[in-house]
């Protein structure tokens, strides 16, 4: 987070959420607008007390990087929230803020991770997650971190999503057990179920036969369910992308041109790793995850530096799909320098 001014509340010390609460840690002039919406729907579903941004209540005097550090010991996990501008914004002297070892957002993080604190990246706005050179060294791990998106046209669903994988971290009060969570259909915990009843009457002698054909008749039709669930059902669920694979591209020939593929998921989730074309080794450009629309996957890597290692904010966005036993991948590359190109190439599986 950028500093102004501080006005939200130290990680709480007391009552039952004791390193089990959420640390919000963002940049006022990235996420600021996020970063306070997705507080108030988590204080909504999980309670006032389980979760915090920013970091108040520093006398004059105190080593403010103690003070963070203190701060995020006592959380129990750190969102990371990241804009577009996360990893490259910089201050009022020009220098980029995460190369400045003072910078907050860089403390927060490093404090987390040097604890073994989890840290779960949040993208918003289409950020893409910074590669481990693009980080100082006190948060290269972060590259590595599972990340989640939220979206603004899918704001409530992803909300909920990243609310689940929250539970592990904070209990809910009991103000919030029963209240539906904030979303664009309420969702409310199920009542509490009644303790079964021991003590059901026995059937008569006269209803056995009955009863005993009836058993035989449920485990027929269970049987014939499981059939068809497992012949038809099964298999559409873990059907493999028919993008999977790692492919090479034969007319990779200029230093920078993409030059391999590893795409791997199920359904319409991809994850697309990819390497341009450097000397005597291609170049690692990372994973990057994408949707499948049953036709085409589209993902977008924020290259600052090209495969000579001269800085000139390349943007490279892909966009694949299969034709036969090749992929007909399209390539658009914007630079901040200079104008962009386009190029269209076929890649065939790797060897």
């Amino acid at each position: 987070m950028s500093w102004g001014k501080i006005t939200a509340y130290p990680c709480p010390r007391g009552g039952t959420l004791v390193a089990h609460t959420i640390f919000i840690s963002y940049r006022r002039d990235d996420t600021e607008g996020e970063a306070g919406r997705l507080f108030d729907d988590l204080t909504r579903a999980l309670g006032d007390d389980a979760v915090f941004m920013d970091v108040s209540g520093i006398d004059p005097g105190t080593d403010f990087r103690k003070a963070i550090d203190d701060n995020v010991g006592g959380c129990g996990v750190l969102l990371a929230m990241i804009g577009p501008t996360w990893a490259t914004i910089t201050g009022a002297g020009g220098q980029r803020r995460l190369d400045d070892s003072n910078d907050y957002v860089r403390l927060e993080i490093a404090s987390a991770l040097r604890r073994n604190i989890p840290v779960i990246p949040v993208l918003v706005h289409d950020a893409k997650m910074p590669r481990h050179d693009q980080l100082p060294d006190n948060l290269q791990d972060l590259a590595y971190r599972n990340s989640v998106e939220i979206t603004h046209a899918r704001w409530n669903s992803d909300v909920q999503l990243l609310i689940k994988a929250l539970t592990s971290y904070v209990h809910s009060s009991k103000s919030t057990e029963t209240e539906p969570v904030h979303a664009t259909v309420p969702v409310q915990l199920p009542p509490p179920h009644a303790a079964a009843d021991v003590t059901a009457p026995v059937p008569g002698k006269s209803n056995m036969p009955w009863i005993a054909a009836l058993a035989v008749a449920v485990v027929v039709i269970a049987a014939i369910g499981f059939v068809v669930v497992r012949g038809h059902g099964d298999n559409s669920v873990k059907a493999a992308n028919p993008l999977d694979g790692k492919w090479s591209n034969p007319s990779a020939t200029e230093r920078g041109a993409i030059a391999e593929l590893d795409i791997s998921g199920q359904g319409n989730q991809v994850a697309i790793h990819a390497w341009e074309l450097c000397h005597p080794g291609n170049c690692d450009l990372g994973a990057q995850t994408a949707t499948f629309d049953g036709e085409k996957a589209k993902a977008t890597w924020s290259l600052l530096n090209d495969a000579n290692g001269q800085e000139k904010g390349r943007v490279a966005t892909l966009t694949i799909s299969r034709e036969a036993d090749k992929l007909n991948v399209l390539i658009e590359n914007t630079y901040a320098q200079h104008g962009g190109n386009t190029h269209q190439f076929q890649f065939v599986p790797a060897k």
